[in-house]
């Protein structure tokens, strides 16, 4: 159990003998302090932690890593120099419930968590699961944890805290109990898989895919492929190590040459160790398909929506193969009611059906997003003319050189799959130009300026039962929409089911 001691240990490099006081959970908003906290007093743009140490000791905080100390009714402790014997005897005595709380100094708050993170994890023996991609990191992660969880006491990254400060608050959560961890790791930049892959030390990695998201940051596709292939240059020799690599990306297959692991590949040909052939997709009710693997097959029924759902479930099948699982036990967290993913089916006004993939977009996870549209047939017709598919799109953001023609590529898969496309900003619009210039007859195209105009239009023109898709990059705002929509709709009541999907 992670006590004070172990703080010390970890930032400072001290060692007490022993430590009374029980650190019970490690917080960067001071709003989210409970008893026993250590609190990280990161200084942002906009607002600096170190104006909020002093309410974070209020509500129980027994612990501070600041970068300055400032005067208030605490122990200082300075992390840049040596403890001396005194210092070091005056903790050791002074270390209960009662004691006043203690601000560590620190060079910078950054560094001390994650080298603090870095001890915590060398302390235990987990196989540890790193998953990156360009798309689909957090529905792997969440479809891995359910696989592993059948057989491994299994820790995962909560929610999307896949960076350089959300990584090492998982680890901090590490307990000697856990087998196994499944970790996303997100970059910025060139350089971050790698610092992550240090703190974490994984075993296991796997690759969803290469796309040209971030592009406006990284250059160039290649450079993307680059740095997820950190990943797996991080990785122990086999058969410890073990890359699970996607066959059919070609960026992501090169990645083989790249480690020094098993490679493990997956996908939808059968010159990949584990694929899948026979998919089928059910609608609401998710997707079959074949699995096969060294002779064996598969067929089984996944509750995951959109057939592009499958390279998931491979995805988490390879992990539990690698692990030595057997079938049943695969299967088992595969259909699994557990995993909490992205895209989220609700009820919306006029028995229509809402489907929320407003946390990021790029044009393969929009086109993956269309195709499950596609795929979904309203239980009965309408009486009152309604059933349609529509497309609410918004900007996708941070495609660099790709901006105008990922737009377009989506405007004209539009064309093929929707009734009614409707387009919310500057970036949208393109979308609209393309499926218009394809030949999507102007009725069927709506274009808005903004996510307000949205939120007063989409009600005038949503009918019974229509299948609404509503999807883009978090900047364009569009979860304010799918708000107002859900909030006016029938509720749990109505003919569609909430669900959580991939």
């Amino acid at each position: 159990m992670l006590n004070l001691g172990h703080v010390l240990e970890g930032v400072c490099g001290y060692r007490m003998v022993a430590s009374a006081q029980v650190i019970t959970d490690v917080v960067i908003d001071s709003r989210r302090t409970i008893p026993g906290s250590l609190f990280v007093a990161f200084s942002g743009e906009k607002v600096d932690g170190h104006d909020y140490v002093q309410d974070a000791f209020r509500q129980g905080a027994v612990a501070a890593l600041v970068e300055q100390s400032r005067p208030g009714d605490y122990r200082v402790v300075d992390a840049r120099q040596s403890i001396g014997p005194e210092l070091a005897r005056e903790l050791a005595l002074d270390d209960g419930p009662a004691a006043k709380p203690i601000c560590i100094v620190v060079d910078d708050c950054l560094s001390a968590l994650q080298r603090f993170a870095a001890y915590w994890r060398a302390r235990h023996a987990p196989r540890v699961v790193g998953i990156t991609g360009s798309v689909g990191k957090t529905t792997t992660k969440e479809l891995v944890h359910a696989v592993l969880s059948s057989r491994y006491r299994t820790l995962k990254s909560a929610g999307n805290l896949n960076n350089e400060i959300g990584l090492p608050l998982t680890l901090l959560h590490l307990t000697d109990a856990h087998e196994r961890v499944v970790l996303e790791m997100g970059m910025y930049a060139g350089g971050e898989i790698s610092t992550l892959a240090e703190i974490a030390r994984p075993h296991i990695g796997v690759i969803t895919n290469v796309g040209p998201v971030h592009l406006e940051r990284l250059g160039s596709v290649q450079a993307i492929a680059d740095a997820k292939a950190e990943l797996v240059e991080a990785l122990p020799p086999a058969p410890q190590g073990v890359a699970i690599l996607n066959h059919d990306d070609p960026l992501v297959r090169e990645m083989a040459k790249r480690t020094r692991a098993r490679v493990f590949s997956y996908g939808l040909s059968s010159q990949a160790e584990l694929w899948a052939d026979n998919i089928e997709g059910a609608g609401l009710d998710g997707i079959r398909f074949n699995l096969h693997y060294q002779g064996d097959t598969v067929r089984i029924r996944v509750p995951l929506l959109g057939r592009h759902s499958v390279h998931t479930a491979l995805r988490a099948s390879a992990t539990g193969l690698a692990e030595g699982m057997d079938w049943g036990e695969i299967v088992s967290g595969l259909q699994s009611d557990s995993p909490q993913l992205r895209l989220v089916a609700v009820t919306g006004p006029n028995n229509s059906l809402l489907l929320d993939d407003t946390y990021n977009a790029s044009p393969a996870s929009t086109f993956a997003a269309l195709n499950l549209l596609a795929d979904l047939v309203p239980d009965e017709p309408s009486s009152a003319g309604g059933g349609r598919r529509v497309a609410v799109l918004g900007d996708m953001l941070e495609l660099g050189a790709h901006e105008q023609s990922g737009h377009r590529l989506v405007g004209r898969r539009v064309l093929d799959v929707v009734d009614l496309l409707v387009t919310v900003g500057g970036l949208g619009q393109i979308i609209a130009e393309e499926a218009l210039a394809t030949g999507m007859s102007p009725e069927a195209v709506v274009v808005l300026p903004g996510v307000k105009d949205a939120i007063e239009t989409l009600p005038t023109l949503i009918q019974e039962r229509d299948m609404i898709l509503v999807k883009g990059s978090r900047g364009a705002g569009l979860d304010k929409l799918v708000d107002s929509l859900s909030h006016s709709g029938t509720g749990a009541g109505g003919p569609w089911v909430n669900r959580e999907v991939a």
